[in-house]
């Protein structure tokens, strides 16, 4: 079916807060993280003309680079994003200032402290500060402790804390850094951030859900049979062996990016739209969510590890092949797991979470899947008809999609599926905005209705602890399966739903 007609929204119709006057400093300004996401998506609010005049950046790294090497090497970061537009990185790369900061040694940050009121004097900002840990997690709690002790987040006004995952490595760990934050500034300041909570399509859910009539009411479980999560890359663990061998994919995909996403498709409607009544509702989703079999986890978990694949022209290694890993390494690169939600909306239900690196194709998607007609009228006429589906398509093609049954062409009453489809692109004429625009934007303006609150984070954690505990305690109950790279990962995880006479989709 054609795509519906939307009126196209413009660059130039843009509904967009500017930014107040603050100086953002981003600790681990010399790591991947600031070179391939930070610098171009404050470059990309830049070129939206939502950082004001009155505005720096600071980065900090313990490498002693001067202002002038850091804006080269930012320049060079910026070189995919400039499209023949020099003019507009060299005016973007007046906003940058650098300075050599160790968080383990109190005397940098009293420097930094000096530094920042000289920027202040020059930039006019006003002494609003936003301090971006895009460090090691191991320096999370230390780091927040040194800002604290150097007077930097004294004023809860005009100092904010973005903190990165993962936060945390378990339940017991995020509980001991939820309290040495806490101790370091007051939760109003801190922004504990998922960058796909910044994606305009995860936003979308709620839009979808709230804002159109025709969905609300059947967004339960009387009309939906089950919810499938998934995110799947194409890519191997490439240079991040060393961090991924420590976490997997339970800890860097499952815990937050996948949980979240199923805080917001499972949410109550708040009572108004406001950060701490949506984060409550998100809360209370996790609270009341479980593992499918809480006594058996093992029963309700699949993991797996991705072998060598691919073709002969582009033959692709195994994990256990990959640069840094051990090659007896039993780190899961799949996860597939099934919980449900014991609440009035969603008792029963199960929703399925898979995540998996080298599989067949790279997609972030939320389907949902509604019960079958109580009578199948078109049976003996050729087949009873497929399950409606609504697909949020959350990466790469940003959109949504609805399946339903019509009448095929000829005599006979056969019916076939077909699907009616909605795109950000074409119907807005632009691609939606890289999640950290947004979240960057947001953390500056004190938004946190895109973060994750302190409760949130526990919840999720306790939510995977049974998992966690097998993996460390009795991996045997839990192995990681194998399964070639460019496949949907191991049969194990079909099982998962055969059980329940469901199948993943695979588009």
């Amino acid at each position: 079916m054609s795509t519906p007609t939307i009126n196209p929204l413009r660059v130039g119709l843009r509904q967009e807060r500017v930014i107040t006057p603050q100086c953002l400093v981003i600790f681990g300004a010399s790591g991947d993280l600031t070179h391939r996401k930070l610098i171009p998506a404050l470059f990309q609010l830049f070129l939206q003309r939502r950082l004001p005049s009155d505005f720096a950046i600071i980065g900090c790294a313990r490498r002693p680079w001067s202002d002038d090497e850091f804006r080269e090497r930012m320049a060079q970061a910026l070189k995919r994003e400039t499209k023949n537009n020099t003019k507009g990185v060299t005016q973007f790369l007046e906003y940058l200032f650098y300075e050599s900061v160790d968080l383990q040694q109190p005397e940098d940050l009293i420097k930094l402290g000096k530094r920042l009121e000289e920027i202040d004097r020059i930039k006019a900002t006003h002494s609003n500060r936003t301090f971006y840990l895009s460090v090691s997690p191991k320096f999370y709690g230390s780091g927040c402790q040194a800002l604290a002790r150097a007077g930097l987040l004294n004023d809860p006004k005009r100092s904010r804390l973005v903190i990165e995952k993962p936060f945390g490595r378990d339940y017991g760990s995020a509980q001991a850094l939820n309290q040495i934050v806490q101790s370091s500034c007051q939760e109003s300041q801190v922004f504990r951030i998922d960058h796909y909570l910044g994606k305009e399509t995860v936003q979308n859910i709620l839009v979808m859900r709230f804002a159109n009539a025709i969905f609300e009411p059947i967004w339960n479980r009387n009309y939906i049979s089950s919810v499938q999560i998934t995110a799947a890359e194409t890519v191997g663990v490439e240079e991040r062996a060393g961090y991924y061998e420590s976490s997997g994919a339970l800890r860097d995909m499952v815990q937050n990016h996948l949980t979240q996403m199923l805080a917001i498709t499972a949410m109550e409607p708040p009572g108004h739209f406001d950060p701490e009544a949506i984060r409550n509702e998100k809360a209370k989703v996790l609270q009341a969510a479980h593992l499918a079999n809480e006594l058996e986890p093992w029963k309700c978990c699949v993991r797996g590890q991705y072998e060598k694949g691919g073709s002969r022209s582009k033959p692709l290694i195994g994990y256990r092949d990959e640069p840094g890993v051990n090659p007896t390494s039993t780190t899961e690169t799949y996860v597939a797991t099934k919980l449900f939600i014991d609440n009035w909306r969603w008792q029963g239900v199960p929703f399925y979470l898979r995540t998996g690196k080298r599989l067949a194709k790279r997609l972030s998607e939320v389907v949902l899947t509604f019960r079958e007609a109580p009578v199948h009228l078109f049976d003996a006429a050729g087949g009873s008809p497929t399950s409606n589906q609504l697909i949020l398509r959350i990466q790469p093609d940003e959109g949504a999609e609805f399946r339903f049954e019509v009448k095929s062409p000829g005599s006979g009453m056969r019916s076939r599926p077909v699907e009616m489809e909605f795109s950000y692109e074409e119907s807005f004429g632009e691609p939606s905005d890289e999640g950290y625009v947004r979240l960057l934007a947001d953390a500056m303006l004190g938004d946190p209705t895109l973060f994750t609150r302190n409760d949130e984070v526990e919840a999720a954690w306790r939510l995977y602890t049974p998992l966690l505990e097998l993996i460390e305690d009795r991996p045997w109950q839990l192995p990681t399966y194998p399964y070639e790279s460019r496949t949907w990962g191991p049969a194990e995880s079909d099982a998962l739903l055969s059980k329940d006479e469901l199948l993943w989709r695979r588009p």
